[in-house]
């Protein structure tokens, strides 16, 4: 009787465990773009950090709710400059918290602009986001959510590929197209997030790692998504910081732009807090209460109970 319960006990854990962290390919086909073979990830953990890059594979890994509360669900963004995904404390960590109040989520492991692998690398992270948001939409019913309830979260960068997804969902990048399925996202959650390409508050990391360095005037101009802001741009929740590295100005101009336009948006600045905090609790002080801010603006629009 014993080593009945605990086969069942470990089938069950085994079962969990499969069920959080179910993934799904992008591209069941090669990968659009790929230069050379599939390639092993690098992925490495540093001062608690897991830093992850040489994405070849594009997921979305699943996470469902155990007691699913509401039909609205995530996709989450990592950041890490378009150098690397912060893939646990932006991607997966956001994942269990959005479980834990009833929502399924999705962590995207999307491509890095690495012209080393990729032809017409700028488009790939874009293309994996608005794919995430095709797969999403077309199995809703099979994950148990609600087409016209996808919101999209970032950070840091992500926040750019976020906003970017939020921003030009009018055109279908790359070779995988289908005018059938909207890629606008119903929702956005920006935290920390670069918005802006300009050199007075861009993020030039960010931008060289995207577009390279000393890009063209009119590229600048369409990746600083403040300017790509229209009526149709999803509602939208922003975080950000003032001792940041990344300026809240960009925020602010993103917040500017959603008000001029009529789009809902709430924006929340702290004095401190400085970036990449994300959970992790490090005696920041009033900026760890973040993600209460946003659970109040879901609540508030009906996406979480």
């Amino acid at each position: 009787m014993k080593k009945l319960f605990l086969m069942l006990f470990a089938m069950n854990v085994m079962s969990e465990l499969h069920a959080q962290n179910q993934t799904i390919l992008l591209y069941t086909d090669a990968t659009p773009g790929l230069k050379g073979q599939v390639i092993p990830e690098d992925s490495k953990t540093t001062d608690g950090i897991t830093r992850v890059k040489d994405v070849t594979q594009p997921a979305l890994i699943v996470y469902p709710a155990k007691k699913k509360t509401t039909d609205a669900t995530v996709i989450i963004c990592p950041g890490g400059g378009y150098g690397i995904l912060a893939i646990d404390h932006e991607g997966y960590d956001i994942a269990k918290w959005f479980n834990d109040r009833g929502m399924t989520a999705f962590v995207l492991k999307y491509r890095l602009p690495q012209e080393e692998l990729f032809d017409n690398d700028e488009i790939r992270p874009l293309q994996d986001a608005q794919q995430a948001i095709r797969i999403v939409r077309k199995n809703a019913a099979k994950y148990g959510v609600s087409p016209d309830k996808i919101g999209i979260m970032g950070f840091s960068a992500g926040g750019h590929l976020a906003s970017t997804a939020s921003t030009h969902f009018n055109t279908q990048v790359g070779e995988i197209t289908d005018p059938s399925v909207s890629v606008r996202p119903d929702f956005s959650l920006l935290i920390y997030p670069v918005i802006s390409f300009g050199d007075r508050y861009g993020h030039l990391g960010s931008r060289d790692n995207l577009i390279g360095k000393n890009p063209p005037v009119d590229k600048i101009e369409l990746y600083s998504n403040d300017k790509q802001v229209s009526k149709d741009t999803p509602p939208t929740f922003l975080i950000s910081s003032t001792d940041d590295f990344v300026q809240p100005e960009n925020s602010i101009a993103y917040f500017l732009a959603c008000k001029k336009n009529k789009v809902p948006v709430e924006m929340h600045i702290y004095e401190k807090g400085g970036h990449g905090y994300a959970l992790k609790k490090k005696g920041r002080g009033p900026v760890e209460t973040w993600a209460a801010r946003m659970e109040d603006w879901l609540k508030d629009r009906k996406l979480l109970k």
